[in-house]
């Protein structure tokens, strides 16, 4: 027998694959932790926008006090949070509006999922209320779907 011949027959040199079963295996474990784990990480995204909603809301709060300190009063609710980027052409007109206006980048922000803050002015909970309707969009609802309001905040 020739040399080539002996290494070709020797188990060390065989090529050696994974099995279709060994393949199987795998896919059912990574199945079953993206089952367990997809989840808890699914929850703390809709955690961070519950965050961000927050304090997207605080921002705006502390925005409009700027503008009150200014003008006297706040925005109306037709006025809306436009007012804080663009001196209201409707009364009650500010005075004394910034020509920077009250929001950084000038531009109202929208709530985590891409809608428009609910602004009233009066409030019915205070001076002003500002809400997102959350996940859903609709008022109500519980987990994500809970309103986010500016009276609830700390």
């Amino acid at each position: 027998m020739k040399m080539n011949q002996k290494m070709q027959n020797c188990p060390e040199n065989k090529e050696r694959g994974f099995t279709f079963l060994e393949i199987m295996v795998v896919v059912v474990i990574l199945g079953l932790l993206a089952t367990y784990i997809a989840p808890r990480f699914m929850d703390k995204a809709d955690d961070a926008k519950i965050v961000k909603a927050r304090m997207d809301i605080a921002a705006i709060e502390t925005s409009l006090k700027m503008y009150r300190l200014d003008s006297g009063v706040y925005p109306t609710t037709d006025q809306g949070l436009l007012a804080l980027i663009e001196k209201p052409s409707s009364e009650p007109i500010p005075t004394n509006w910034s020509e920077k206006g009250y929001l950084e980048k000038s531009r109202i922000p929208k709530d985590p999922w891409n809608r428009e803050y609910l602004y009233i002015s009066p409030g019915v909970n205070g001076d002003f209320d500002i809400i997102s309707y959350g996940a859903d969009g609709e008022a109500g609802g519980d987990g994500k779907n809970k309103d986010i309001n500016s009276w609830e905040i700390e």
